[in-house]
Parts: C-alpha cells; structure tokens; sequence
C-alpha cells in the first residue's frame, strides 16, 4: 500500500490460529473458571449500570483498586484491556527496544510496528539469562529493555540477582526497563521493591491468567507516575469499557481466589513434569509459569500426534533455539491427564 508507512511491511500477524479441540492447552489460560460469587457480584453491577453512558476516561475507579490492592500509588498505574496495549504503548515511545530470543513475540510486534530498532540477544545453555550480552547490546542511545519473570516462552525463572544486574546497569544508561510479571503468581516472584526503588523500572501484570479472565482483557502497568501517566496518556480515551470495569473491580475486590487457583496450577504443573519425565523421547522443560514448555524429536509430530487425540497443545518450533518444541498449558486434574495420556502414546 503506497499510502502506508514502509515500516509496516515488516509487521506480521500475531502468530495464532485457533483450532477446536475436546481438551483445549494451547493458551495459557486459567484451567478454571471466575469463581461463581464473583461472577454474580459482577453481574449485578453490570446490570446496574446506565449502558448508555461513556465509562471512565482512563479507567481511574479500576486504576485506583489497582492501586488499593498492589499497595501501589495511584498516579503510578495504568490500565488497559489487556497487557499488550500497554507493550503497544511502550514501544510506540521507545528509541530503541532490546529483548530476548526466543521471547513473547508482541515485545517484537510492538517495535515493528512502531518503526524502532529492534535487538533481540539469544539466552544461553538451559535458556540463562545473558546479562553480559544484553547489556553490551544496550551501548549508545538508550530505550525499552523487554524482559519477562517468569520467561515466555521458556517457563524459566532466572534468579533475582541476574535480573537486578541487568536492571541495574541498563537503567544506568538511561534505559528503561520493563518486567513483564504475566506469571508471577505461580512463581511466587514479586519485583515490586526493584521498581519502588528505581523510577526506571516499570512492571507489566495481567489478569488474564492467575485471576481467570483471559476473556474479559485486562492488564496493568506498575511505575513511577510520570511513565504511567504518559503511557496511560498514549491510550485512546475510554479504553476499559464499563462492562470491563465491572468484572475487574469485582474480582479485586475478592483477590483471594488468586492466591489458591496459583497454588493449584503450580501442583498440577509439577505432576505434569513428573509424568513427562517417564517419556522415552519427551523432555519437559522446569517452568515457573503456568505451561510447561516440552521438546520432542518432532514438534509438528508431536502437535497433530495429540490433536488426533483431541489434545490441542502450541508449537513453539518457529522460535530461535526452541527446534521441536511445543507448549502445553496446565490444565485441570483431567485435561493433564488426559494429556499425559496421549503424550505416552507418542513417539
């Protein structure tokens, strides 16, 4: 399209088909359902509401029980329907963006899009952090420094004193740095004190997993207020419908089923890895998330292997370093069974 940015030749679809299946692993996904008080609390304040109203304009009484329940300044959160609107609005700002290989492929989407550098720096043996690379990557002008914790794809929690180090001598150089935190329930890792600490370091968490709303699209940005304030000023007006509104404040208004469904996924998550373990060929990946990532002599094999079995799982073998990967989402008791059971059936 002549009219369009040259830029966005580089852009490609975010890499997803859905495929119907008896039991559904292939997005990371909370295997339960919102707990049933919660969902009616929710109901009987949507029901409430003048529909016919324009909701908030920047989602401030869902920022504000944001904030209430991070234990986080107000001015210094920002909210949209899900986390990639603000990894949209992050890159948009950047000079520069610098991030992991293999990683979550919207830290890349969001730089193409924007029309920004982009550097991606392979993860070492067993998917380790390279800190001395990253941060070599990150001489000259500074930017947007990607990094999830827990690691997507990968499940891996690297230790907290890699990530301080690399935090801390990327933020040195005036870069900013986001944790992306879209698991770190089931990893039990909070990076709140890094961020209070340092006014370069911003958090991204998700209620798409741990809180069970992956259908409803929320996610928010922890920071100093300045970053939040301008990322949230980015976003276009009226971003968090009221029916959004609804569901978000009512389950923060009850976050303890969090804690519980994340204790429960991570058992199921071990028993996973347990099973795998006992596979001739299969290795599993330890992960800290809730999927587990899994190598197999064969990924495209190994998907329609298990697709014949009503099984959907996620290749990931397009992926640097990830060659005849796939990744499997914990789901409840029956479904990892049910898996575990086709999986043996595999070579």
């Amino acid at each position: 399209m002549d009219a369009w940015k040259p830029h966005l030749s580089q852009v490609a679809p975010y890499p997803y088909q859905r495929v119907e299946a008896r039991v559904k692993l292939d997005q990371n996904e909370s295997p339960e359902e919102l707990p049933a008080a919660v969902k009616a609390r929710a109901l009987t304040r949507l029901a409430a509401l003048p529909w016919n109203r324009y909701p908030d304009l920047h989602g401030e009484e869902v920022r504000a029980a944001v904030a209430r329940y991070a234990g986080w300044p107000a001015d210094g959160v920002a909210v949209a329907p899900g986390s990639n609107f603000l990894i949209l609005a992050l890159g948009q700002a950047a000079r520069r963006v610098v991030d992991t290989s293999p990683s979550f492929a919207y830290y890349e989407g969001a730089a193409r899009l924007s029309g920004v550098d982009y550097r991606a720096v392979k993860l070492g043996q067993d998917f380790a952090l390279p800190v001395g690379g990253m941060l070599a990557a990150l001489s000259g002008e500074p930017g947007v420094l990607f990094l999830s914790q827990p690691h997507a794809p990968t499940g891996k929690l690297f230790p907290r004193g890699e990530v301080e180090a690399l935090v801390k001598g990327a933020t040195a150089q005036g870069w900013l740095a986001v944790l992306d935190e879209a698991y770190h329930q089931f990893a039990r890792s909070d990076f709140r004190d890094l961020a209070r600490s340092n006014p370069r370091v911003v958090l991204l968490r998700t209620f798409s997993k741990a809180w069970c709303l992956g259908g409803i699209r929320g996610g928010y940005l922890l920071g100093a207020p300045e970053v939040a304030g301008k990322v949230q000023s980015m976003l276009p007006p009226f971003l968090i419908p009221a029916h959004t509104a609804a569901v978000l404040l009512s389950a923060l208004e009850a976050p303890g089923y969090v804690e519980e469904l994340a204790g429960r996924v991570a058992a199921e998550r071990e028993r996973l890895q347990a099973g795998l373990s006992r596979h001739p060929s299969w290795k599993a990946h330890q992960s800290a998330t809730n999927f587990v990532l899994v190598r197999t002599p064969d990924a495209r094999a190994a998907y329609q292997g298990l697709l014949a079995r009503s099984v959907l799982v996620r290749r990931q073998d397009h992926y640097p370093g990830l060659s005849g990967c796939i990744r499997v989402t914990v789901g409840s008791p029956a479904e990892n069974d049910a898996f575990l059971a086709a999986a043996m059936g595999l070579p």
